[in-house]
């Protein structure tokens, strides 16, 4: 029996634009996929003044995680920008789990967030 959901959303996603220290501001979509298939991952961003960047694709292997920085992501040669807020859809060809993180090392104090992302489920 697939475990997971086809599509997550993660309505805050934001780039910290600066780092401190040794740590560098990042954020991660880490995607479980406890199916033995692989699985192709689509994520979509959403923004408040300009449009959609979508068909940011990448593959994660049966039975494995994977961290997807989001800096790293881009479609047609475009990255989703750093200090800018935005949303994410996350779409997969089969059931996956998906948890968002945030690392914001602007200041001294760093701050780490983590949550799961939303389901969507039909």
């Amino acid at each position: 029996m697939p475990k997971g959901e086809l599509q997550w959303i993660i309505p805050d996603g934001y780039i910290p634009p600066d780092s401190s220290g040794r740590l560098e501001s990042h954020e991660s979509i880490c995607v479980l996929n406890l199916n033995r298939e692989d699985v192709t991952v689509t994520v979509n961003a959403f923004f408040e003044d300009r449009e959609p960047l979508l068909g940011m694709e990448t593959t994660v292997p049966g039975q494995r995680t994977k961290h997807i920085r989001t800096a790293s992501l881009q479609a047609e040669g475009r990255l989703i920008p750093k200090g800018v807020p935005y949303a994410m859809e996350v779409v997969s060809s089969g059931p996956v789990y998906v948890q968002y993180s945030r690392l914001d090392s602007t200041q001294a104090e760093n701050a780490l967030m983590s949550v799961m992302a939303y389901p969507v489920k039909d």
